[in-house]
């Protein structure tokens, strides 16, 4: 039998913990109603926001676009929709 040191007591401290995730997902519309502070703010609470673009993406995500990635977040354009998530909430597009 191999020498495998395991130390199980450590292990079950953490299964207890609470992981504490926060924010929700939130489905929009990017037409240019919603002020790009509302925006923001949602991200800021950690939540991930998938929008439907209607209209040019460059243009309507130029209120929050720079904020988000200067902050950590992320932006990705998918067809038609734009996917808005917080600093350590990560979109992989691998399998794109």
């Amino acid at each position: 039998m191999s020498d495998f040191d395991l130390d199980l007591r450590t292990v079950e401290e953490h299964i207890d913990e609470e992981i504490d995730i926060e924010g929700s997902i939130i489905l929009g519309m990017l037409d240019g109603t919603t002020p790009p502070e509302e925006w923001l703010e949602a991200i800021s609470k950690g939540n991930v926001l998938v929008l439907n673009v209607d209209g040019d993406v460059n243009e309507l995500a130029s209120g929050f676009a720079r904020d988000i990635k200067e902050s950590g977040g992320n932006l990705v354009h998918f067809r038609g929709f734009l996917l808005v998530t917080p600093p350590g909430v990560d979109v992989s597009t691998d399998r794109l």
